[in-house]
């Protein structure tokens, strides 16, 4: 905020949740800040849910396209703006925005129960144990994540786009199949509606586009720790090309994912280390790259099969893919590479020198690319030699940058 702004008060914004009632009820404490100010801001639907309550000579500011627009409207308004908002500013709400534009303002809040709290309330659900995700605007990943987690209860908010019956296909997609759904529409409106339903039935739905879900859980969900080699849709007449389970988490363990953000699994073939990394690391960003067309369709194939979505296919030589563009990995697992071992490195390093590496070696002259690269960039290399009945013997070998 400018010095102009703080003259002469103590406080630059005023943050008042509300909710969807059409007559909005509102406290002493609120009244008393309404009739004490005359700039006030928030969405067109805020204005007309408060429009009444505000004295008759105000000034609006609307809350809509780009937020510097805003930002600037609030700095040459030159005193405390009141903003409105629905239920909590800090629920995935304006409060944050605001920080981030301004985070030096003073603020004081006065919250609202947020719309998935009122959902619970309605439903009688019990959410102390309540995972809550957004995917207004927003990827998958959050939703993903609480699904890979088997969370009991989690509360979704949507948008037009991410429907509840999309959300409810993309479940069905991935065998998530053991959740029931609870939509609520316009809530404390006056066109409120809540339904139940299994999730089958939900993918034939359409709703008013101001809902929230909620995910109950019927069952967890079965998880081994590893999956077994036959479950995976193979490469067509070639069954064995895939990274057996006691290599596969060997491999895991290798790759150290448990304080990474991003990982890379180039070659991924039938994407079995892909997986893997997913549904013991959710919150993992995962990629996967393989060169061969048909391998998109059975990477996919397996994803749905072990319910793990969230991890991006690249179908491309690897080399001609302008990685740049990407999420830059912190931990990358070679699982093929053409004979072009070398330059991959370093082509990898080029983007973050701090990346951890990891290969599985059969070869001999893989063994000595990978030690002789990465030591030559100053790397700490370990090798683990693992052999699983008549296959051949395999290091497991890992590379970490000296500290």
């Amino acid at each position: 905020m400018t010095e102009a702004l703080k003259k002469n008060k103590n406080i630059d914004f005023y943050l008042i949740g509300i909710g969807n009632q059409p007559i909005q009820e509102i406290n002493n404490e609120i009244k008393s800040i309404i009739d004490s100010h005359l700039v006030f801001s928030g969405g067109k639907r805020h204005y007309e849910l408060i429009k009444p309550l505000l004295p008759k000579k105000h000034f609006w500011i609307t809350i809509s396209g780009k937020m510097e627009q805003v930002v600037s409207q609030y700095k040459t308004a030159n005193e405390t703006v009141v903003i409105f908002t629905s239920g909590d500013p800090y629920f995935y709400g304006f409060g944050n925005t605001l920080k981030r534009f301004l985070p030096e303002s003073i603020l004081k809040t006065l919250p609202y129960f947020n719309s998935i709290q009122r959902l619970c309330h309605k439903t009688e659900t019990n959410y102390n144990a309540l995972k809550t995700v957004s995917v207004h605007g927003r990827d998958w990943s959050a939703l993903d994540t609480a699904l890979i987690e088997d969370h009991s209860l989690i509360g979704v908010l949507t948008d037009g786009v991410k429907t509840p019956a999309v959300i409810a296909k993309r479940l069905l997609q991935y065998g998530f199949d053991n959740y029931n759904i609870s939509v609520g529409e316009a809530l404390d409106g006056e066109h409120e509606i809540i339904s139940n339903y299994d999730i089958k039935e939900c993918t034939t739905k359409n709703h008013n586009v101001l809902n929230c879900m909620l995910l109950s859980r019927i069952t967890p969900k079965a998880v081994s720790f590893g999956f077994p080699d036959h479950l995976f849709v193979p490469l067509p007449k070639r069954a064995n090309m895939i990274t057996k389970m006691p290599i596969r988490l060997n491999t895991i363990h290798a790759l150290n994912l448990a304080t990474k953000a991003c990982f890379w699994d180039v070659g991924s073939c039938t994407g079995s280390v892909a997986i893997e990394a997913k549904k013991h690391y959710p919150q993992l960003n995962v990629l996967a790259f393989e060169k061969r067309k048909e391998c998109g369709t059975i990477i996919q194939q397996n994803k749905e099969q072990f319910s793990t979505p969230g991890i991006k296919i690249i179908i491309n030589d690897f080399f001609k893919v302008n990685l740049s563009e990407l999420v830059i990995p912190d931990v990358v697992f070679i699982g093929g590479h053409g004979n072009r071992l070398k330059e991959m490195i370093l082509k990898i390093h080029q983007l973050n020198p701090k990346v951890r590496f990891v290969t599985n070696a059969v070869l001999e002259t893989t063994l000595i690319t990978f030690k002789s690269v990465l030591t030559d960039l100053k790397y700490n290399i370990e090798a683990t030699a693992i052999q699983i009945n008549d296959h051949n013997k395999i290091m497991i070998c890992s590379a970490q940058i000296e500290v």
